[in-house]
């Protein structure tokens, strides 16, 4: 078939180079993770999650393709309502403080737990959303959505934090485990201390007030609303998908999220490997 040979030049000074193609595929991975992560990671983690997936690239680049592609990462907001009230002086003694705000000692899982709750506006009215994270790696161990912020609220997430780990060891016990809240009254009730002492944990309590001796649980509770609360801009319809999207972020948040704070890896590998270097040391120990 005759071409003009203006046509042929046309094309040969079309074609894309071979660093446009290379771009354009690495676009296409960028996209890729930021849609697997629930479209909520910016160039900070996209940069270590595209290295974990044998990409060669540096973290200028990620943001360039970024850009290019149109995406911009979840920025965390303000959230400043109070959800919990402060026990009155006739209610059961407050717990001394026994974190004091040292949200770094911790060196191995189930040293301390902290907890708290907050709020979640539905079409049907007001739901309460709380969690237990362990400090060490950031593991969401439990979580429950009511419509109510009473007392079974917290004790029903301190009874599944208890049974995530049975479930993973049946030897577990949680003797010895700090649990550490703000000085809300379903904290300090008589019921949910009475629960810690029959599980043998050691209840702690921060300062009235204070959001920074509860900073952990803070920051936890602040990336939920921003990478799922606050994140889709619709009403949500009831407490019967809350609880359904918080069952699906809090599985990706223990199994997929990567957090700076544990070296950038997600909570169940970073106590994964915990526990390998506790077997192998133990090992080594024995021979």
């Amino acid at each position: 078939m005759k071409i003009a040979p203006s046509t042929y030049y046309a094309a040969q000074h079309a074609r894309v180079s071979p660093a446009a193609l290379a771009d354009a595929y690495r676009t296409n991975a960028v996209v890729d993770l930021f849609r697997a992560n629930r479209s909520v990671y910016g160039v900070r983690k996209l940069l270590p999650a595209m290295l974990r997936e044998g990409h060669d690239i540096g973290r200028d680049q990620v943001g360039r393709l970024m850009a290019i592609a149109g995406l911009t990462g979840a920025v965390r907001g303000t959230h400043t309502t109070t959800t919990t009230k402060r026990a009155g002086a006739a209610s059961a003694p407050r717990h001394p403080d026994l974190i004091d705000r040292a949200w770094d000692t911790p060196t191995r899982p189930d040293q301390w737990w902290v907890a708290d709750f907050t709020y979640v506006w539905t079409l049907a009215g007001f739901c309460y959303v709380a969690l237990l994270t362990d400090v060490y790696s950031r593991r969401i161990l439990g979580w429950r959505v009511t419509t109510s912020k009473t007392t079974p609220l917290v004790l029903s997430v301190l009874e599944q934090a208890l049974f995530t780990r049975r479930r993973g060891d049946a030897q577990f016990s949680a003797a010895g485990v700090v649990h550490h809240s703000d000085a809300g009254s379903q904290y300090t009730s008589i019921a949910f201390t009475d629960a810690l002492i029959d599980a043998g944990i050691a209840g702690s309590i921060g300062s009235v007030g204070d959001a920074l001796d509860n900073a952990l649980m803070e920051s936890t509770i602040g990336l939920y609303k921003t990478e799922l609360i606050d994140r889709h801009p619709r009403s949500w319809s009831g407490r019967a998908e809350v609880e359904r999207e918080t069952a699906a972020y809090v599985h990706w948040f223990n199994t997929s999220r990567l957090h700076s704070s544990i070296d950038y890896l997600c909570p169940t590998e970073y106590e994964h490997h915990y526990h390998q270097h506790t077997l192998a040391a133990s090992v080594l120990e024995v021979a």
